[in-house]
């Protein structure tokens, strides 16, 4: 993906519509109606925080969630790129999506980023791949987290942007690693995050609906 601003402003030819035959993920998408070009693209580059390089060209992703690949490959299939999902060896419970996609790149700058949907999309892309919330009961929270401080800083700047607060950017624990940055939403606002950005990602999705009554 080139570094061309990616915006709001968009042509009719470039509304995309759901397949003919969505996955039952899909279908509980919250964002099964429609996606702009932009924000897909905008989306995948959030969730590329999560990838890796293999083989000098093929961008991979690896989770034990399935279901959350199977939407990546939706979503890489609706900007016309393959992909493919495969069992990392029979004895583990991880799976990886790989693609040769010309669409996306490591060096893309956030700051490029124009348009509300499409900030929206980008901090739903990365919180989907480097976001986390409770899995149990307890004290509900949001955070995000990158080895990248600068990356962490324009993310602040977006939720900023779009009326959702959030805490000091702050390392956990600088003896266990230096280099590690997170990002804690306020409180008075998890519910806008939840409802404004929400989740993709099947295991997320589902916690939101349940912790946040969405």
């Amino acid at each position: 993906m080139s570094d061309n601003v990616l915006s709001e402003a968009e042509n009719q030819q470039g509304r995309l519509v759901e397949t003919r035959e969505p996955s039952e993920t899909t279908r509980q998408s919250p964002l099964k109606a429609k996606m702009t070009r932009n924000e897909i693209l905008a989306y995948l580059q959030g969730a590329m925080h999560d990838a890796s390089l293999n083989k000098g060209t093929r961008i991979r992703f690896t989770q034990k969630n399935r279901g959350w690949l199977v939407i990546l490959q939706e979503l890489l299939a609706k900007i016309g790129s393959k992909s493919w999902i495969y069992q990392e060896g029979k004895q583990r419970n991880v799976y990886a999506l790989e693609t040769v996609t010309k669409e996306l790149s490591f060096t893309f700058q956030a700051s490029n980023i124009r348009g509300s949907k499409c900030m929206k999309a980008y901090i739903r892309g990365f919180f989907d791949a480097e976001g986390g919330i409770p899995h149990t009961r307890d004290r509900f929270y949001i955070q995000l987290v990158q080895k990248n401080w600068k990356k962490v800083e324009e993310l602040k700047r977006m939720l900023e942007h779009l009326g959702i607060g959030s805490g000091k950017i702050h390392n956990p624990s600088k003896k266990i690693d230096p280099n590690y940055w997170r990002l804690f939403i306020a409180s008075a606002d998890h519910k806008k995050f939840a409802t404004e950005i929400n989740s993709l990602h099947p295991v997320k999705r589902k916690i939101f609906k349940e912790r946040m009554m969405i």
